[in-house]
């Protein structure tokens, strides 16, 4: 829960440190919070406070596990009712399921997911239309096939997916793990698993579910596990067994006879928070986070563990913050539903009119023509009536059912480059890119903002330690042994050194050479610091030293120091053993005050083997150069060192120590002593006993560690701004190491002015109080943010928020505490009043607020977020902004924010899987993220535009024939072409070169695309698919379409053919008008491809010999003889075909109805060309420039007099292994860790 701190004026804000509360938070959380602060309010209101009596009840714990009995979880008190009657155990099984169909439910469930797609309940009702004799004009088969095709190439794909899925959860679910099962253990699946089993998991085995740890090899039951899956951080974390169950649940017996009860708090998502009480043997234990071991997490360094599963499968924190998954539609997709309906709206229009028309040309010359009877005793009004429905299936063609098997098509294909792409393929780790859906690609190319988590995304979670100040000196550059600068880089040969860290790298050979000698007394005084003062663990393992420590800094300084001579060998509770210089000395420990990050420092007592006492710091050059000595040297050079650090977003700690006489130890040690038993606010009274002895400190120096990112991280957030994408990073981590991360990566920059939570806030109440004075009427909901900006002016702007204060900020915090407050009051919630002080729409207009104030910084960093929080940012923004957004991540942490986004990627590898089977998009590297948007997603973005825009053309240009030729045949319903030609002019004729444009064109190559972000900017905003470019494509067909119809009109109208024959008949025109149209097609897509392959070009040749092919096959005398009712054009096309004057007709049809086109699309490139034009003309010139502006940029001079110098301090966010140390409960009672850590 967040805990709160007083400002200057008395009021509660917000701690920056600490993470806030959880929308799954129970309500006896905020209890003791929440009263004083309704208290508060009801003095403000002057109203009394009357004390509810439900509060006088402790916290109602409805979870309740009972150990080693099955049968109980079965009772009927624990069943909840699923359907109707039909009950089951309120209990989860240990299985997980993310798959969508089984056997069963596949076929009626796709089909029934498919038909919510208004195109195929269209298609499928023209289809029963057709079948009706008295409407049909076409063959049922006409709509039959196209409409099979489609469904089963979707069914197909989604079957693909769903086994994909079925394979992963069998992988998982079929895991193994020892089960205590009649008294001994047996190995069972983790889908076998149930609620109260006792479980044995050994090490390096994956958690199966959420544990309560009951004994463990370790001493204490102490456990290691490693979070990544949860959270990114690869640093160990320990757990412990309650002392009960460590004491007397050792053996397998004494587990088979373990019946206690467990009540705890219901299943919910937080990781950071567990509440629950043990009742066993008629005595009460309390459990808390700490006891507890969470299913994705890995026991490492513990050779086994026993526990209870308490939650299983989806009940467990993990699958809870698996957050709710969401349908995902591309705006192409929203776009061109829209565009769907508006054709149907127009279908029915023109069915209409044309069937008006049919009505009053019966009436006009229909009935009066003798030649016309047919029989039928119909009145014109029906035969009107008759005539829409045959215009609806005639005309059916506007909106084509091909063209979603064609997106389909498309999609996969695009799914599949970026599977192959070679350059998305990390090899170190054998992981290929993986597009995990194919509906999304080319929303890829219209990404607006990115949010990103920080470790194990932008960050490896490795620390380097990489330079050092020694009493003002500063080593870590390349350097020979006398201290000359060397150009190449050749690393230190740590052989001299039979404990050295054979990883460890470090270049600079002077300082080596200065520990070697013995010479430099501050030199090995300060790796003799590094070696004593911190918390870290050793464990020997056949001979090898290895760490555990609580952060990973720690554990980089520990091995660097290790390197250098000073080998941390082992520690018991009041004693740490190192070997310094190959020589063995044990020191005793008399305190060691905690790193916390309030203190931002950690200290540790020492008395050396001569009797003296020391103490040595290390910690934040902020709180250290507060408590240094006057008599302290080195301070300004030490100072400059730290500048330089910070510039090259190195992490930073200064070292110093203090001698401490024994009276003045002494007496200090008895206020430790009173401090450690305070029983009100403990933690302030031994801070403030630290402070008495961590003052007059002598500084020798600091250390810089990197904090390593990943490859390329730094160029990949560089050009994607510059494509005017935004980057917000969302992360759990404390405020100031997100900062240093942010400098690394270059998301911040020098010339930035960074905003605060507090400074935020102001901001904030300042627009809120003037909105207030003003009449409520200019403000609405949704409506555009103001033209008042937050930031006026042309600074560069950056916004550093915690949790705490995102809570504060969007009012979070208060809404939860009121509903709280009503329901122990048995109120209800009453609507929103707008003279509240904080009604729904000020509520809304702060979020928006905040949103705008946001989107006008350069950067964003949100730091101790929780996940919910994380995908309540992607909500603001997606609500207001109406952005594309995108989330990427790597941990359990992340995969509420991955499913809220419009695009969601996983970072696949060491961290785990969880982020990845529940993202869109996974690869290994954030430096893929540019090629996949840059290149990919811009790509994608370009040839589904392109594709959507020219099928629209052709069923236009083909269709509206059909509208032509009614007012020529008595708007009777009757086809302009032939029905065969109808069937396959999508399916064979004109679909190929489309495709493959939607498949493989590109307007520069991938090499230019990452060169030029600029190119981005047409996807962003929507400028190749729109409606303006929906009723160009429209206005396109309709040209088109009167040229395809009206010039082989003119030309039949009065003609001769070569043999003294009137070639004019309906036959030939049809004929004549689908030549025209195949031709036209086919060369205006080829006047759009801007990249051309061999493929290309079979594709569009292809297409005009299939339909000549095709044309005289059912045009011949065979097949109409094995057919007569079906093929009914017989001879048709080698009767018109054979007339020069025809081919003429042609020729010129196709001439007219391209020429615009080359005219307009000249007259673009030349007069009003776009990015990619100019790119494309210009190429050599913009690489030329390119190489030029490479070479004249240089690295930015650090700027020594600015006003305000940067930290560099970052570290840990969580305390070390202190308390365990000085506890003792870390300590082996079998073997002494000294003994077993010598060489």
């Amino acid at each position: 829960m967040s805990q709160r701190r007083a400002d200057p004026h008395g009021s509660m804000l917000p701690n920056d440190e600490v993470m806030p509360y959880s929308d799954d938070e129970t309500d006896d959380e905020l209890e003791d919070t929440s009263e004083s602060e309704e208290e508060e309010e009801e003095e403000q209101q002057g109203a009394p406070h009357h004390p509810p009596e439900e509060t006088a009840r402790g916290p109602e714990i409805g979870w309740k596990v009972k150990v080693n009995d099955r049968a109980y979880h079965q009772l009927p008190e624990f069943q909840k009712k699923v359907f109707l009657c039909i009950k089951k155990s309120r209990y989860s099984g240990n299985a997980i399921k993310t798959y969508k169909y089984n056997a069963f439910t596949f076929l009626p469930l796709n089909l029934y997911e498919q038909f919510k797609r208004v195109a195929n309940i269209y298609f499928l009702a023209l289809l029963i239309l057709q079948i009706i004799p008295a409407i049909s004009t076409l063959p049922w088969y006409t709509t039959l096939i196209p409409l099979v095709i489609v469904l089963g190439i979707t069914a197909i794909k989604d079957l693909a997916d769903d086994l994909a899925r079925h394979r992963m959860d069998k992988e998982v679910n079929n895991r193994k793990c020892d089960v205590l099962l009649d008294g001994r253990f047996k190995e069972k699946k983790w889908m076998d698993i149930q609620v109260g089993d006792v479980v044995r998991i050994k090490k390096n085995e994956f958690i199966p579910a959420d544990v309560l740890l009951l004994s463990s090899s370790n001493p204490n039951s102490l456990c290691y596990v490693e979070t990544a899956e949860l959270d990114g951080e690869t640093n160990l974390k320990f757990r412990m067994g309650i002392r009960a169950t460590d004491e007397r649940l050792q053996e397998e017996n004494q587990l088979a006879r373990f019946n206690a009860l467990i009540e705890c708090e219901e299943p919910n998502n937080r990781l950071d928070k567990f509440t629950g009480m043990m009742l066993w043997e008629d005595q009460r234990y309390p459990l808390e986070l700490d006891n507890m071991l969470l299913r994705g997490c890995k026991v490492r360094n513990t050779d086994y563990s026993h526990g209870v599963v308490i939650f299983a499968g989806a009940d467990t924190k993990i699958m809870r913050n698996s957050g709710k998954t969401r349908f995902k539609r591309t705006k192409i997709d929203e776009l061109m539903n829209y565009m769907v309906y508006m054709i149907f709206a127009l279908l029915i229009l023109v069915a209409a009119g044309l069937a008006i028309g049919h009505t009053f040309w019966y009436e006009q010359i229909g009935s009066k023509a003798w030649y016309l009877k047919d029989g039928k005793d119909y009145n014109a009004s029906y035969r009107g009536f008759l005539s829409f429905w045959g215009y609806i299936i005639v005309l059916n063609t506007m909106v084509p059912i091909s063209l979603y098997v064609s997106v389909e098509v498309i999609r996969l294909g695009q799914s599949k480059f970026i599977n192959w792409d070679l350059q998305m393929y990390y090899a170190e780790k054998d992981t290929p890119a993986k597009a995990r859906t194919t509906t999304l690609n080319e929303q890829l190319g219209q990404i607006q903002y990115i949010f990103s988590d920080k470790t194990g995304t932008l960050t490896q979670n490795i620390m380097q330690f990489k330079k050092c100040t020694i009493v003002g000196r500063s080593y870590g550059e390349p350097t020979t042994k006398e201290g000359v600068k060397l150009e190449k880089i050749k690393p230190v040969d740590w052989a001299w050194n039979s404990l050295a860290d054979k990883k460890f790298d470090f270049v600079d050979h002077l300082l080596v050479e200065l520990i070697k000698s013995k010479k430099d007394k501050d030199a090995l005084e300060f790796f003799k610091l590094l070696s004593l003062c911190h918390t870290v663990m050793v464990e020997n393992n056949d001979g090898e030293l290895v760490y555990q420590a609580a952060s990973p800094d720690e554990g980089a300084l520990v091995t660097a120091a290790r390197n250098f001579g000073y080998v941390f060998l082992s520690r018991t509770q009041d004693t740490i053993t190192i070997s310094e210089m190959g020589q063995e000395k044990t020191y005793e420990m008399l305190g060691l005050l905690d790193f916390n990050s309030d203190r931002k420092r950690m200290s540790i007592i020492l008395k050396f083997p001569d009797g003296r006492i020391r103490l040595y710091c290390k910690g934040a050059d902020t709180v250290i150069y507060e408590r240094l000595s006057p008599d302290s040297r080195h301070k300004e050079t030490t100072q400059t060192a730290l500048d330089l650090f910070a510039n090259e977003t190195l992490r930073t700690l200064c070292l110093c120590y203090k001698d401490i006489s024994a009276s003045e130890f002494e007496a200090w040690s008895r206020k430790h002593k009173e401090a450690q038993v305070v029983m009100v606010d403990r933690e302030a009274a031994l801070d403030r006993v630290y402070e008495e002895i961590e003052k007059d400190l002598m500084l020798i120096g600091a250390t810089a560690i990197e904090d390593k990112l990943q490859e390329g991280v730094p160029d990949t957030i560089s050009k994607l701004a510059k494509a005017n994408i935004k980057i917000w990073v969302l992360t759990g981590d404390k405020k100031e190491t997100a900062e240093n991360i942010g400098y690394s990566c270059s998301l911040l920059t020098d010339d930035m002015e960074i905003h605060y939570g507090e400074d935020v806030n102001t901001k904030l109440r300042t627009r809120q109080e003037k909105r207030r004075n003003e009449p409520p009427s200019s403000f609405r909901p949704g409506k555009k943010k103001p033209a008042e900006l937050f930031f006026p002016g042309s600074g560069k702007n950056a916004l550093i928020i915690t949790g705490g204060w995102l809570n504060e900020i969007l009012c979070e915090q208060k809404k939860k505490r009121r509903r709280l407050r009503l329901r122990r009051l048995g109120k209800r919630q009453t609507p929103s009043n707008p003279q509240d002080p904080m009604n729904d729409w000020e509520k809304e207009m702060r979020q928006i607020d905040f949103v705008d104030m946001a989107c006008e910084c350069e950067a964003v960093i949100c730091c101790r977020v929780t996940p919910k929080q994380k995908a309540n940012v992607v909500s603001l923004v997606k609500k207001y902004k109406k952005a594309v957004t995108l989330s990427i991540g790597d941990g359990a942490n992340d995969v509420n924010m991955i499913k809220t986004a419009d695009i969601g990627v996983g970072i696949s590898g060491q961290e785990g899987m969880q982020a990845v089977m529940s993202s869109d998009y996974a690869f290994a590297q954030f430096s893929y993220l540019q090629r996949l948007l840059l290149v990919h997603g811009r790509w994608s973005y370009i040839r589904m535009c392109k594709f959507l825009r020219f099928f629209f053309f052709k069923n236009f240009a083909f269709t509206l024939v059909h509208f032509w030729y009614s007012f020529f045949s008595g708007y009777s319903s009757q086809v302009a072409y032939e029905d065969w030609f109808i069937t396959l002019y999508n399916l064979a004729y004109s679909s190929l070169p489309v495709l493959l444009v939607g498949l493989l064109d590109q307007d520069v190559n991938d090499r230019l695309s990452l060169k030029f972000p600029k190119l981005y900017l047409p996807g962003q905003q929507g400028l190749l698919f729109n409606y303006k470019k929906f009723f160009i494509s429209l206005f396109h067909g309709i040209f088109v379409s009167l040229v395809i119809f009206f010039i082989p009109y003119g030309a039949f109208l009065q003609t001769m053919g070569q043999d003294g024959e009137a070639p004019s008949d309906y036959q030939s025109f049809a004929v004549v008008t689908a030549s025209s149209l195949i031709f036209t097609v086919n060369l205006q897509i080829s006047l759009d491809t801007s990249y051309w392959t061999f493929v290309s070009c079979f594709a569009v040749l292809g297409s005009i010999a299939i339909y000549f092919g095709i044309m005289f096959d059912i045009h011949s005398a065979g097949i109409h003889v094995i057919f007569p009712s079906v093929f009914t054009f017989t001879g048709a096309a080698s009767n018109a075909l054979r007339q020069p004057y025809l081919w003429l007709t042609i020729i010129l049809t196709v001439g007219i109805s391209l020429l615009p086109v080359v005219c307009i699309q000249f007259l673009h490139k030349t007069i009003w060309p776009s990015v990619g034009d100019k790119v494309q003309r210009n190429r050599r010139k913009y690489e030329m420039q390119l190489e030029e502006e490479d070479k004249k940029k240089k690295p930015s001079a650090f700027q020594r007099g600015r006003a305000s110098r940067r930290s560099a301090y970052a570290f840990s966010h969580t305390p070390g292994y202190a308390n365990l140390i000085s506890s003792g409960q870390s300590i082996r009672r079998r073997t002494t860790a000294q003994g077993g850590a010598r060489r």
